[in-house]
């Protein structure tokens, strides 16, 4: 019973010491594969590919993938794609975002975690065609497309 209290107290401590670092957290960071000293050698201009000029850091907070990534990383990808290449190529993108895939990527790469998207490949340039036989099957997951964050963007 004893041992019990003490291995409950333990993990409350942990749990409050992972809060707080997390809290304290600025969301500012190297990404997984950064360039080394020895990668960027002497040329600055590497850094501003990433960096801004005045020697401001990148907020890679913004890159983490969380488990909303995938309908929420649009903003970023396009505004700072040399980020995103620093750990993913190009076909990963066009896994997604295709217009000839056929597969829906959750069916695609069923082993992989992070592709959990209900439509096919390419259904964004065909989801218009669903959207007007049947516009209340969108509004089961993205409400209605005026006020939805995944339907504002391009219908406002």
């Amino acid at each position: 019973m004893r041992t019990n209290f003490w291995i409950g107290m333990g993990l409350t401590l942990l749990l409050l010491v992972l809060g707080a670092c997390a809290a304290m957290d600025s969301g500012l960071g190297l990404p997984a594969r950064h360039m080394t000293a020895a990668d960027l050698g002497e040329s600055p201009t590497k850094c501003t590919a990433c960096h801004e000029a005045r020697g401001e850091k990148l907020a890679f907070g913004a890159f983490d993938h969380t488990a909303t990534w995938g309908q929420t990383h649009r903003q970023q990808a396009y505004q700072q794609e040399a980020v995103c290449a620093m750990c993913h190529q190009t076909s990963f993108c066009n896994d997604c975002h295709a217009t000839r895939v056929e597969l829906k990527p959750s069916l695609k790469n069923q082993s992989e975690t992070y592709r959990q998207m209900p439509h096919r490949g390419d259904y964004l340039s065909r989801h218009r065609i669903d959207g007007r036989v049947d516009p209340t099957s969108c509004f089961r997951c993205h409400g209605n497309p005026k006020s939805a964050q995944t339907c504002a963007p391009c219908h406002g």
